[in-house]
């Protein structure tokens, strides 16, 4: 990819500087050079990168690796047998006193391009957002005009290319203007943080060393905040997750032979989902809540300086009303219990006159600073069983069914807990103060923000501090069909980064 490989171009040891402005470098680069830095993010984005399928992973992972390394980076794929690898790099400044580590994942969410309105990776470039009435238009050629309004729609356009979209542009324009980064750098592209990271801890135990110097994590992930502000946040949820199956007959039965005689697995199911709240959404859970990890006080402070954006939230979304009585921001401080989906024979065209045989839920438990996955997994099947049913790992036998009128299944899940930073570190405090300066007023500091990243694994395993420093529009549709990013947040990101390399 010979144009990414240009706007790669990295910070050079011999380039020197003083009293560097990270941001308007940024700025000038990007109004002369908009045009192929947008042309050079279709061109990644046009690339599949599904974790499952290692070739398409490995091609991307070698596109990033060939863009560093062809700048004197020192750059290497990390291997383990058979995963996709990490991309490293790193970055020694003369003089520099602070080393930054950039995470980035490269693998995205699978896609259906039947729910696209256009290929997931056929990057297409839209004048609004399509729900605005934004029609296509061609990628702009060099010195046409850009509006920031555009979107630009692809698989991973937010989650998660958007950074390395930015990243490589901010490190150009630093070296155009003859500034040199104030911290060494270190670059970790991680390529299945979407299959749910299952090597990353192999991968930190492996190559710890790699990692020794390391002052503080930036994640370059997510979504900034609702209300349009830039975000950074201290800390993400853990998750883990249980499914749960409830039995009827043996087999699916004619429900007007059997109706009101045979007991109905949808309504054993329902009974015991809705007993898992109560009627404000709180989850009912026995203990669901009291392993929190309190708040300090500099988290308190910031959560009361949050904008108000609920509201407006709500009417995006068509929301009458939220669950749980609290703001938004203070709810993610909580664990979450979600039914993720529900399955008991059919509907719509092909549903059946029977009652089914089973019916199964998956419930996702997002967790926060103080909670343990297999605790939380445990509290919820001890709910199970004071709601009477007899829990099982397995497909029950003819004996075990004869014993027991009502009976789960209940099959566990993997997952990794929460973790979350001190905000009055000093190194946190320079990062906040970089960022200020970049977007010229103070950003939304989040305790911990909703989604969940295996952040643990940094602080926990390798006891060195993270922060999250999201780009994305909250509208980005990450995960889902019409995946895509505003181009004025693709700025934003490459100011954000021309700040945050040169920060003091």
């Amino acid at each position: 990819m010979r144009r990414l490989a240009l706007v790669a171009a990295l910070l050079l040891p011999g380039a020197a500087a003083a009293s560097p402005d990270g941001v308007a470098a940024a700025k000038s680069w990007r109004e002369a050079h908009g045009a192929a830095i947008l042309r050079d993010y279709a061109e990644l984005l046009s690339l599949p990168n599904v974790a499952s399928d290692l070739q398409d992973v490995r091609r991307n992972a070698a596109v990033l690796r060939d863009a560093l390394a062809a700048q004197g980076v020192h750059t290497e794929l990390l291997e383990l047998d058979g995963v996709p690898p990490v991309v490293f790099g790193r970055l020694d400044v003369p003089g520099a006193t602070r080393t930054l580590a950039l995470y980035v994942h490269y693998d995205g969410q699978p896609a259906d391009p039947t729910k696209w309105a256009s290929a997931p990776w056929t990057p297409t470039l839209l004048t609004r957002a399509r729900e605005a009435g934004g029609v296509v238009r061609p990628l702009p050629r060099d010195g046409e005009a850009i509006d920031p309004e555009w979107r630009i729609y692809a698989r991973s356009a937010g989650d998660d290319k958007a950074p390395l979209g930015a990243l490589f542009p901010a490190l150009a324009a630093l070296r155009a203007a003859g500034i040199r980064a104030t911290s060494n750098l270190v670059f970790f592209f991680e390529g299945e943080e979407e299959a749910g990271s299952p090597h990353l801890g192999a991968y930190l135990e492996k190559y710890r060393d790699h990692f020794a110097s390391v002052d503080a994590w930036l994640f370059l992930d997510g979504p900034v905040h609702p209300s349009g502000r830039p975000l950074l946040a201290f800390g993400v949820r853990g998750v883990t997750g249980l499914e749960v199956t409830v039995y009827g007959a043996t087999r699916s039965l004619h429900s007007g032979h059997y109706g009101n005689w045979a007991p109905v697995p949808g309504r054993l199911l329902a009974q015991l989902l809705a007993s898992f709240y109560d009627d404000a959404g709180r989850v009912a859970v026995a203990g669901f809540y009291d392993s929190v990890a309190p708040l300090g006080e500099a988290e308190r402070a910031a959560l009361a300086k949050l904008p108000a954006s609920d509201e407006a939230l709500r009417r995006e979304l068509g929301l009458a009303e939220s669950e749980g009585g609290a703001p938004l921001a203070e709810r993610l401080l909580l664990p979450s219990l979600t039914i993720q989906g529900l399955a008991s024979a059919n509907v719509g065209a092909l549903a059946q006159n029977v009652i089914p045989a089973t019916a199964t839920a998956n419930l996702g438990i997002r967790l926060v600073k103080g909670n343990d996955p297999a605790a939380m997994q445990e509290l919820v099947e001890a709910h199970v069983r004071r709601q009477g049913f007899f829990v099982v790992r397995d497909e029950p036998d003819l004996a075990t069914r004869l014993a027991h009128p009502k009976i789960a299944r209940i099959v566990r899940e993997s997952g990794y807990p929460a973790a979350r930073t001190a905000m009055d570190l000093p190194v946190m405090r320079q990062i906040v103060a970089a960022t200020t300066r970049a977007v010229g007023g103070e950003p939304v500091l989040l305790p911990g923000m909703g989604g969940s990243l295996p952040i643990y694994l940094f602080t926990d395993l390798l006891g060195q501090p993270c922060i999250i420093v999201p780009v994305a529009n909250h509208d980005d549709n990450q995960h889902a069909p019409d995946e895509n990013l505003r181009v004025a947040n693709l700025w934003y990101a490459i100011d954000l980064y021309g700040a945050l390399l040169t920060m003091p």
